[in-house]
């Protein structure tokens, strides 16, 4: 019998070709979308200056002068004014984006954590588990959201750990229904009764068949929420329950600066632009995440 060796390379392939994933069409999706790509971009120049602020600002963000308060806009050394302390108003923007993004998504990233587990156990669990694990979760979904943040915080005490305290108990209820909702689901698909069929334990198909199915929706949906937890961290601040004085945070500068809304009030309202500006590119791209997730076979 004669033996050919013969070159796969040249072998034609018959007109098939491999398809693509479905996180890589997602990403293809993404970055055929130029709102959600702009969005991207605002947030990663927004990281830059979270990570490098004190580095590129151009001047002491703590530095006082009471001879130079409430400079406007353009006047000579302060480009974008000076606070009611003196204090150069573009350092303190640019240094207070660290505090500022950490205060709105640590919050997240620890319910999504915290609520990811408890809805896939609620949801997976089913019966009496997930009615006793959600009931409990509806409890807080009687006080909306910025009264319970105000009163949580208001009990534990001003302070950037109490304010992610209470901003995480805040945003746990939500995540863990998104979860539990998917979870459930995903619980009656076929091939999770397969592998239970086949005596897989409960934490290996979790694990295996339940968590890269539902992990994208819950992530979609807690980066929807990362704007209000700006603007929740920012109303804490402006109230006095959050960040304290002299450190720059957007929130804190607009109660300090709202003294000034009649003399200077574009220097007052620069805060609320930046907190603005971030609430409106973290929507964007989760809005754009949504859309790219949302694939039909």
């Amino acid at each position: 019998m004669l033996n050919v060796a013969v070159d796969p390379a040249k072998v034609p392939s018959a007109g098939f070709e491999r398809s693509p994933g479905y996180w890589q069409t997602v990403g293809r999706r993404l970055l055929r979308d130029k709102v959600a790509m702009a969005a991207a971009a605002v947030i990663a120049g927004l990281l830059v200056l979270a990570v490098f602020g004190p580095w590129i600002a151009p001047a002491d963000p703590y530095q006082s002068s009471m001879l130079n308060r409430l400079q406007p806009i353009g006047a000579e050394g302060y480009p974008l004014g000076s606070d009611e302390l003196g204090r150069d108003m573009l350092s303190r923007l640019i240094v207070g984006a660290r505090l500022s993004l950490f205060m709105g998504i640590t919050p997240v990233v620890c319910a999504f954590v915290i609520g990811s587990l408890i809805g896939i156990v609620a949801g997976y669990a089913g019966g009496a588990v997930n009615t006793v694990i959600m009931r409990t979760i509806d409890v807080f979904y009687a006080f909306p959201s910025v009264l319970l943040a105000i009163a949580l915080s208001g009990a534990l005490g001003a302070g950037i750990t109490n304010s992610l305290i209470s901003l995480t108990v805040v945003f746990i209820p939500p995540i863990a229904r998104v979860a539990e909702s998917v979870t459930t689901q995903i619980r009656g698909r076929d091939y999770v009764e397969a592998a239970r069929a086949s005596g897989a334990d409960a934490f290996t198909i979790v694990r295996v068949h339940v968590l890269g199915n539902v992990l994208g929706p819950i992530f979609v949906y807690a980066t929807s929420l990362i704007a209000v937890s700006m603007i929740l961290a920012s109303g804490l601040s402006f109230l006095g329950l959050g960040v304290k004085p002299p450190e720059p945070e957007w929130g804190l500068m607009l109660n300090t600066l709202r003294t000034a809304i009649y003399t200077q009030p574009w220097i007052a309202a620069l805060p609320g632009v930046m907190i603005f500006v971030t609430s409106i590119a973290f929507n964007l791209l989760s809005d754009g995440l949504r859309s790219a997730m949302e694939i039909k076979s």
